[in-house]
C-alpha cells in the first residue's frame, strides 16, 4: 500500500498527519490556558502547609477562594484546585513546549523537584515525546491503556472493587476451562479454603466432593483426615444414640435389647473375621511373602491381637475406654 492510499481512519496518511499538527498546537494552547488558570488560583491562593490559615484573610478558606474562583470562570472546583496544585510544582522556567498539561499534572507527582524537572525533558526509551500512560507508568499510577500482564490485572482489580461485581467476574472466569486449567494446584486449594470458610457451604462441598470415589479414595489416604472422618461418624452416632434416649418415650423398653444387639454384632464380628482367615491363610501354602509384605501382615496381626485383648477387656470388665497405646495402633500409628 502507498502513501498515498494507507489510511489512518477515514482520511489518508498525509491528512492525518495534517490533522496532527493542528491538533498539537491546540493542546499546546490548552495547556497555557490550564498553567495561566492554575497560576491565577495560585496567586490567589499560594501554596500552604496542610492546615495553615489565609495570612490575608481568615474567613477566606482555601476552599472558600477557589470554589468563588471557579463559579466566577465557569469550571468545576476540582479543576481549578488541580490547577493550581499543577503551576505550584512547575515553575514557568521548567515547563516544557510540546508536553500536555496532563502529563505535567501526573508528573507534578514525583516529590523530589530535582528529580521531577529531569524526567520531564527525557521521554521513556523509544519515544519522542511523553503520552498520559507513559507518565502514569513512571509514577506508578494505573494506565488507561493496560499493555503488560500486571497492568491489565491491576484494570481489572480497579473495576472490581465492588464485592459483588468482583464475586460475579471471578465466577465468569472459574467457568472457562482454559482460566481454571492455569491456576496452580497450591491457588486453587487456598481459592477453595477462602471460599468454603462458611461451615454450611464447607460442608456441603466436602459432601459433595466425597461423592466423588477417586477423591473420596484419595482423601481417605491423609491420616488426619480419615481419623476425622471416623471421629465425626462416631460422634454423630453418639449424638443421636443420646437424643434418643433423652427424647423417646420407649428408650427404657430398648437398653435391654440394645445390649442383645451389641452382643449379636460382637459374635457376628468375631465369626467373620475367623471366617475369613480359614479361607484366605490356606492359600498362602508353598507361598514366600517378601520383607516388606511379612511386615505389613505382623504389624496387621499386631493391631488384630491388641483389638481381640481390648474385647476381652471389655467383655469381662464393662469398660471399653482405650488407652493411648492402643489407641495410636489402631490408627495404625
Amino acid at each position: 500500500m502507498t502513501e498515498e492510499t494507507e489510511k489512518v481512519g477515514n482520511v489518508s496518511q498525509s491528512r492525518y498527519e495534517q490533522i496532527v499538527a493542528e491538533l498539537r498546537n491546540v493542546v499546546e494552547q490548552q495547556t497555557r490556558g490550564q498553567f495561566t488558570i492554575g497560576d491565577g488560583a495560585l496567586e490567589i491562593e499560594p501554596m500552604r502547609q496542610r492546615g495553615g490559615e489565609n495570612a490575608a484573610d481568615t474567613q477566606w478558606t482555601v476552599k472558600a477562594s477557589l470554589t468563588r474562583l471557579a463559579e466566577d470562570i465557569g469550571l468545576s472546583f476540582s479543576a481549578v484546585s488541580s490547577a493550581r496544585w499543577t503551576s505550584s510544582r512547575w515553575p514557568k522556567e521548567h515547563r516544557q513546549t510540546g508536553v500536555s498539561f496532563t502529563v505535567h499534572r501526573i508528573l507534578a507527582r514525583i516529590e523530589n523537584d530535582t528529580e521531577r524537572f529531569a524526567v520531564i525533558t527525557t521521554p521513556p526509551k523509544g519515544k519522542l515525546r511523553w503520552t498520559p500512560d507513559d507518565a502514569s507508568r513512571q509514577v506508578g499510577q494505573q494506565v488507561e491503556t493496560p499493555v503488560t500482564p500486571q497492568e491489565k490485572i491491576t484494570a481489572i482489580h480497579s473495576l472490581a472493587q465492588d464485592e459483588e461485581i468482583a464475586a460475579a467476574v471471578t465466577t465468569d472466569f472459574l467457568k472457562r476451562p482454559q482460566v481454571a486449567a492455569k491456576v496452580t494446584p497450591e491457588n486453587k486449594v487456598r481459592a477453595v479454603e477462602e471460599l468454603t470458610r462458611d461451615e454450611t457451604v464447607a460442608a456441603s462441598a466436602a459432601a459433595g466432593l466425597l461423592r466423588r470415589p477417586d477423591v473420596a479414595f484419595k482423601a481417605m489416604g491423609d491420616d488426619t483426615a480419615r481419623f476425622q472422618v471416623n471421629h465425626a461418624q462416631a460422634e454423630r452416632g453418639r449424638q443421636a444414640r443420646e437424643d434418643f434416649e433423652q427424647t423417646n418415650p420407649v428408650a427404657p423398653a430398648v437398653r435391654q435389647i440394645d445390649r442383645t444387639v451389641e452382643f449379636l454384632n460382637l459374635v457376628t464380628a468375631c465369626h467373620a473375621f475367623v471366617a475369613a482367615a480359614g479361607r484366605t491363610v490356606p492359600g498362602l501354602r508353598d507361598r514366600t511373602l517378601g520383607d516388606d509384605e511379612r511386615t505389613i501382615v505382623h504389624e496387621n496381626v499386631a493391631r488384630v491381637r491388641a483389638t481381640l485383648d481390648w474385647i476381652e477387656t471389655a467383655v469381662d470388665t464393662g469398660k471399653v475406654d482405650m488407652d493411648d497405646e492402643l489407641t495410636r495402633l489402631l490408627r495404625g500409628e
